[in-house]
């Protein structure tokens, strides 16, 4: 095992290989470890081979080491910086954008509504009798 290299490290690599659920790439000319599909970019991969390419050289955190069975876990995306969102509106801002104002008539709140059809029901029962 390399002693050069530890968790949390930032190196250059080489891709060597690419899979399906991931691509490996050499550190050095003894240690090579993979980059999982989902830790290539921020956002999904679907297809990693849009992404990279053998023979790319790329920026990699080295997110574990297991000693016992020489593997390094990578990360491409960790050097990277995450897309800017636009903040999302939570649920109570999005029902304000489009509750009706208060004035319109017509619409009267679930529990004027509720004391209005309790009392149509009471005078259709009296009338049926």
């Amino acid at each position: 095992m390399s002693e050069k290299f530890e968790e949390g490290q930032v190196v250059q690599g080489k891709v060597t290989g690419i899979q399906p659920y991931g691509a490996f790439v050499a550190l050095d000319d003894q240690v090579q470890g993979l980059v999982h599909i989902s830790e290539v970019t921020h956002g999904f991969v679907k297809d990693i081979n849009e992404h990279l390419s053998e023979g790319d050289e790329v920026q990699v955190k080295i997110l574990s080491i297991d000693e016992a069975k020489n593997k390094y876990s990578l990360s491409i995306r960790a050097t990277q910086e995450a897309p800017k969102r636009a903040p999302k509106q939570n649920n109570k801002q999005q029902q304000a954008s489009y509750a009706p104002k208060e004035d319109q008539s017509g619409f009267n709140s679930l529990k004027d509504k509720l004391e209005d059809w309790i009392k149509q029901s009471d005078d259709r029962e009296k009338y049926r009798n």
